[in-house]
């Protein structure tokens, strides 16, 4: 693929504020002349690596986005967006009832080559990583400790970047730096080693756990993506990778993250206040930020405030209700007798989709909210205040009770599974097993944009026959599809632009 940074549009005056502690201002930049020298703005580029974790380009919430030339909508575009969609709507949890170009592939996990959204998603992470190239180029050799540190986050984000790359797509080129020709294809393993290897050389550069500005990685951050690395390793490179994955998540576990008390306020508009009601901040290791006045998006959290919600449901905190996505039955089949993460409205829903368009088929899940926790006002009465909480401490929790159960110890990993439910007010497990904790996973994380990762270290995605759901493959019963779609392939416009590249088996 050939990226150069004279072509992309970068922004000259976006700012999550001082480091990214408050929200950004409104989305107002010149674009840039390829044919003019440009004067690199140290603090506008590193604050633009992390807005491409929530938003789609310069003004919003539908202007000019970064992949405008890809023919995506604006709001679609956004990281997030695309990386939750893959992630949830090929799986038992989510099912979403429009007919959009690309939404039905998802849904039935039935995409090609062509696909919108395959061809979206690729182009976004690259893009993401050439920013982080530049950005490193561009500081190489500054050396004081402000710029260390933001070195070192944006290490972070671009380990990040591939690590989707990786788990999403598989054997892709690995650029550490811009280039002006089409780069070479790697393979999963040197993908993974990159990873690796850079999540371990950062974080003395980075802040102490919960000692940086709110929205900045820190410490805790790199060990909880290696930790994820770690446990899904089998998958990548075929090595049990089960003692990394505990070590890393029990150093995340030990840092002064603690868990909300109340599951409900990760997902409200307050959960980036401190020292109110809303203690949500003492268990988000990195959230997307957002803010229903500066950060307006199609792609960030209102995507899933307003996917799942419709006029005639409580209050959730915005105007804007688009009723689409819903929970498969097997989902809401996951939760039995009490347990305070069951966040579904019921009334007048068919837990049962029988009708794939009927948005009141199957229950709504109405987690995501932009109320606040302490009933203030929002923001906005549309746009959400509701940070996503995309790296929060109750990962390290599961992961390493996964870890710890398929090293045999089943006695720690019930210790910590039973903290989390002990947390959500249900009741404890006398005994766990690896079967309990994968619906654990779902339990907890449930429209957070992981299950397929998850289902896949199971070995209960494609080409299995021993896990089935509602509508899997498109069959109202379920029904196994090809293995092949574990990965997504290659956007067929890559192939063509790049000879370098091989397609993914099957494809």
């Amino acid at each position: 693929m050939k990226l150069n940074i004279k072509n992309i549009i970068l922004c000259s005056s976006i700012a999550l504020a001082a480091g990214l502690s408050s929200c950004v201002d409104d989305l107002n930049v010149t674009p840039i002349n390829p044919q003019v020298q440009q004067e690199f703005d140290q603090q506008a580029v590193f604050t633009k690596i992390y807005a491409t974790l929530g938003f789609t380009g310069m003004r919003g919430p539908d202007g000019n986005g970064d992949l405008n030339a890809m023919g995506i909508d604006e709001g679609k575009s956004a990281f997030y967006r695309m990386m939750w969609d893959f992630n949830e709507l090929p799986t038992d949890e989510a099912h979403c009832c429009w007919g959009d170009v690309g939404i039905p592939e998802m849904n039935y996990a039935q995409w090609t080559s062509s696909h919108t959204f395959v061809q979206g998603l690729y182009y976004r992470l690259f893009f993401d990583i050439t920013l982080c190239n530049h950005f490193l180029e561009m500081t190489e050799s500054i050396s004081d400790a402000e710029t260390v540190k933001q070195r070192a986050e944006v290490r972070f984000i671009r380990a990040l970047n591939y690590f989707y790359l990786l788990d999403l797509y598989g054997n892709v080129p690995l650029v550490t730096e811009v280039l002006d020709e089409p780069p070479l294809q790697s393979s999963r393993a040197e993908l993974f080693n990159f990873v690796e290897t850079e999540l371990q050389a950062i974080p003395n550069d980075m802040s102490e756990p919960r000692t940086s500005a709110y929205g900045r990685a820190d410490r805790a951050a790199a060990w909880l993506l290696l930790a994820r690395l770690y446990l899904n390793a089998e998958v990548y490179i075929g090595q049990n990778r089960y003692n990394d994955a505990s070590t890393y998540a029990d150093m995340v576990m030990k840092t002064s993250y603690e868990l909300c008390p109340n599951y409900q306020h990760l997902f409200m508009a307050d959960n980036d206040v401190a020292g109110g009601v809303n203690r949500a901040m003492q268990e988000i290791i990195l959230p997307i930020r957002q803010d229903g006045n500066k950060t307006q998006s199609y792609g960030g959290s209102f995507f899933l405030i307003a996917a799942t919600h419709t006029s005639g449901m409580p209050d959730w905190g915005s105007i804007d209700g688009w009723g689409g996505i819903r929970a498969r039955k097997a989902l809401s089949d996951k939760f039995t007798g009490s347990d305070d993460r069951f966040i579904f409205y019921t009334e007048g829903r068919n837990p049962i989709i029988t009708n794939t368009s009927a948005f009141t088929d199957g229950y709504s899940v109405t987690k995501w909210t932009n109320l606040r926790a302490d009933g203030g006002a929002v923001s906005d009465e549309k746009f959400p205040d509701t940070d996503i909480p995309f790296f929060r401490l109750a990962e390290a929790y599961l992961t390493y009770a996964e870890a710890q159960m398929r090293m045999g110890n089943e006695p720690e990993a019930r210790r910590v599974v039973n903290d989390l439910r002990i947390r959500a007010n249900a009741s404890t497990f006398p005994v766990v097993s690896l079967d309990i904790i994968l619906d654990e996973w779902c339990r907890e994380f449930y429209f957070e944009g992981r299950r397929r990762m998850d289902l896949i270290r199971y070995n209960r995605f494609g080409g299995t026959t021993d896990y089935n759901w509602d509508w899997k493959g498109g069959s109202a019963n379920g029904t196994t599809f090809e293995s092949k779609y574990n990965i997504l392939p290659i956007p067929a416009s890559e192939l063509n632009a790049n000879p370098n590249l091989v397609q993914v088996a099957g494809y």
